[in-house]
């Protein structure tokens, strides 16, 4: 067992050198440079080499990210191009809410999928028509829904948060509704048509059919024995949507206005900030691949190793 870990792990560590490595690629092919938004838009030309030479923007890209992959190993993730602040200080104050956003859209999910995948295996065909449609939805139209009718036309909610870096995120928990539930609802309906299939597998089951013929309650049935065969496949779909949860943040926080990671990813971006793009590309690809390797351990766990 000790063995399969470890190939996990170092085949989780290849995956993200990739992943790294190809944000950086992608963002390298974008229009412009940190040295033209820092030099301003009225700088010349000269104005922009010079800067782009102090910041060691004018070395080829690959030598740039070597050597930023190199110091991150370390634990230097670098300092930013347009704020000169530590990019470790920037996520240590962005990080909290990223966390909690995350956090709380998960514990929100959990009881939602579980909520979907009864309704599911009740209506058979119907609820697995529902349950695609719903994961069909973008995240940026449940995001714009919920906001017109919760902040619009209900008004019970601000439509956005503004929550400013540093800020407490739990001191005002309304300003978190919207962001958390935007984040929610699409996952835990794909959590629901991950778990889908093995509920219905569960249901099936001959001692769970023999348990209902000897007239044990609905509620008895499904916590002593469905709800144990539940288990492991309902750890390895959350590791696996948890991680994707704090990868997956930028979008929610961008249109409610959270200071998180995905907010300063986005800005990042935007200003090619290279540094911050990396820092945050990493964390986000380590949280996926985590929950990923998660989800492998607990299969390997439960239907032993290779048949994961």
């Amino acid at each position: 067992m000790l063995s399969i870990l470890a190939r996990r792990l170092v085949r989780a560590a290849a995956a993200l050198v990739v992943a790294c490595a190809l944000v950086a690629a992608a963002v390298e092919l974008l229009p412009g440079d940190a040295a033209e938004v820092r030099a301003g838009p009225y700088a010349t030309p000269a104005a922009v080499e010079q800067v782009r030479a102090e910041q060691g923007l004018d070395r080829p890209a690959v030598i740039r990210w070597l050597e930023w992959a190199g110091a991150a190993v370390r634990g230097d993730l670098g300092t930013s191009a347009l704020s000169d602040r530590p990019v470790l200080d920037m996520l240590a104050q962005r990080w909290p809410a990223t966390a909690a956003l995350a956090g709380l859209s998960l514990l929100v999910a959990v009881p939602l999928t579980a909520l979907a995948v009864a309704a599911a295996l009740r209506r058979r065909r119907g609820g697995d028509a529902l349950l695609t449609a719903a994961v069909a939805v973008p995240q940026v139209v449940v995001a714009g829904a919920l906001t017109a009718v919760l902040a619009g036309l209900a008004g019970w909610l601000p439509p956005v948060s503004l929550l400013a870096p540093g800020t407490p995120v739990l001191a005002q928990p309304r300003l978190l509704v919207l962001p958390v539930l935007s984040l929610a609802l699409p996952t835990a309906a794909f959590a629901a048509v991950l778990l889908r299939g093995a509920a219905a597998d569960a249901v099936d089951a001959p001692h769970v059919r023999d348990a209902r013929l000897r007239g044990l309650s609905p509620w008895v049935v499904t916590l002593r024995y469905v709800a144990g065969a539940l288990a492991a496949p309902a750890v390895g779909v959350f590791a696996v949507v948890g991680g994707a949860l704090i990868a997956g943040t930028a979008l929610v926080e961008s249109v409610f206005g959270v200071a998180g990671l995905g907010e300063l990813l986005v800005t990042a971006v935007a200003t090619r900030d290279m540094v911050v793009v990396q820092a945050v590309a990493a964390i986000a690809a380590t949280a996926v691949l985590a929950g990923l390797t998660v989800a492998e351990v607990v299969a390997d766990l439960t239907t032993g190793p290779g048949r994961s």
